[in-house]
């Protein structure tokens, strides 16, 4: 039977099914903190309007409130709706990217290592937030497994770590394919890297957590308030929303993967990147043990790659990738490319059932970094993750509410950075499917 003939049979049994005989097209995290929208009168005036409820919003009006500043967050969905409670919940410090000898040769030694370091920054930041906020999200150094999908794949990731202990420090792991079962029990890896302080966190539990310290310092949180414009006016903006007009000193846009039709500067900066995730129904005792010994985030290094955990509250696997074309987003179509890697990944599965699945944007830049700053008309910002969100949306958020302060720890290396558009930017987001389907071929025929 073809591939596909074998992939549409699997469907048929229903094993994109639930245990209800339904797939819920919901993130999984949800289970535990369901994204609620409190409807809150809106202020008057506000020393700082935050638009977006993710992470970086989150982080941004938390470090503005606990220096003495009114704060009103604004989102045009429920709080946490977006792709800050959809990911996969993997932390790490912002470098995949890039490899090290290419960040070099992009923007020089001296740059290159300052942003690496930064990245490493990100992910402490993070760990430190969690604690010193006693936000319960399930945080945890675990480290990060890569799997090699070709031989030469291993041998590029072992330089790439030799030359990023060299210049920045990072401690690291290379694992042969003969000892690769140590880390993970799968025969596709031809050998991975570890990445031993690389961390973990329950996404559904950091936004609410976040989301709670927000709303006890004071904060205003304004679900289903979108913000239809923000225009200078006087010694301030006009923030206006359906709901009324707010005046605010100073306007933060937090908005990543969701930026569009926000602001035209921004509009033409960022792209917008469908990304999805599914999770098992629970396994069978000791069988998550069995499969990722160390209970580690895991990824691969195809250009269309997959990332997976385990779940941290119960032994499910969580398993990520990027969308399916061609089929409704709630359709269990839509995710039938993601069970049959998870299941190339770990035939032992069998006939484990997919009981949620869900999509999201992420934001995506036409130099593939993240960037914060200001807009000409005097807006503040901070977006652009590219896939690696969770350390950079929270250490973007902080430090740009730090900037908007005047504060000399505002200052990060991304400072200098042009945020580029492109030409064709506008056509951008039509032509992603178009890349994504080269890549795979790509990887595929490996070339």
């Amino acid at each position: 039977m073809s591939s596909t003939g074998l992939l549409l049979s699997t469907l048929c049994k229903g094993l994109l099914d639930g245990p209800d005989g339904a797939m819920a097209n919901r993130p999984y995290w949800w289970d535990a903190a369901p994204p609620q929208a409190d409807l809150f009168d809106l202020p008057r005036q506000i020393d700082v309007a935050v638009v977006g409820s993710g992470f970086t919003g989150l982080s941004a009006a938390l470090a503005l409130l606990r220096r003495g500043r009114s704060v009103a967050v604004f989102d045009r969905g429920v709080p946490g709706f977006g792709a800050s409670t959809r990911n996969g919940g993997q932390v790490g410090s912002g470098n995949q990217k890039f490899r090290v000898r290419s960040l070099i040769e992009m923007r020089g030694e001296a740059k290159a290592v300052a942003l690496l370091r930064e990245g490493v920054a990100m992910l402490d930041h993070i760990e430190q937030l969690v604690a010193g906020e006693g936000i319960d999200c399930h945080f945890s150094r675990c480290g990060r497994f890569r799997g090699a999908m070709r031989p030469e794949h291993y041998d590029s990731m072992a330089r790439d770590l030799d030359d990023l202990r060299r210049h920045v420090g990072v401690e690291s792991i290379v694992v042969p394919r003969a000892e690769q079962h140590r880390e993970i029990a799968s025969d596709l890896f031809h050998g991975g890297t570890v990445l031993p302080h690389d961390a973990a966190v329950h996404p559904g539990l950091y936004h609410a957590g976040l989301l709670r310290r927000v709303r006890e310092a004071g904060g205003v949180i304004l679900g289903l308030t979108p913000v239809d414009s923000s225009a200078a006016q006087g010694a301030g903006f006009s923030v206006r929303t359906p709901r009324g007009e707010v005046m605010a000193r100073d306007v933060i846009v937090a908005t990543n993967g969701y930026t569009q039709n926000m602001h035209s500067h921004l509009d033409q900066r960022i792209v917008p990147v469908g990304s999805a995730v599914i999770a098992t129904e629970p396994l069978a005792p000791g069988l998550i043990q069995q499969l990722m010994p160390g209970r580690r985030m895991y990824g691969n290094t195809n250009r269309v790659f997959s990332y997976f955990r385990a779940a941290p509250d119960q032994d499910r696997i969580v398993w990520g990738g990027r969308v399916g074309r061609g089929f409704a987003p709630d359709s269990p179509f839509a995710f039938a490319h993601l069970a049959r890697d998870l299941r190339r990944t770990f035939p032992q599965l069998g006939d484990v059932r997919i009981t949620h699945g869900w999509s999201g944007q992420i934001g995506y830049t036409f130099d593939s970094l993240p960037h914060l700053g200001k807009t000409p008309d005097g807006i503040h910002y901070a977006m652009g993750y590219c896939g690696t969100g969770v350390s950079r949306s929270t250490w973007f958020g902080h430090k740009i509410a730090l900037k908007l302060l005047g504060d000399a720890e505002g200052a990060t290396a991304f400072d200098d950075i042009a945020f580029p558009t492109h030409p064709f930017h506008a056509l951008a987001p039509s032509m992603v499917p178009a890349y994504e389907a080269w890549y795979r071929m790509r990887d595929a025929l490996d070339f």
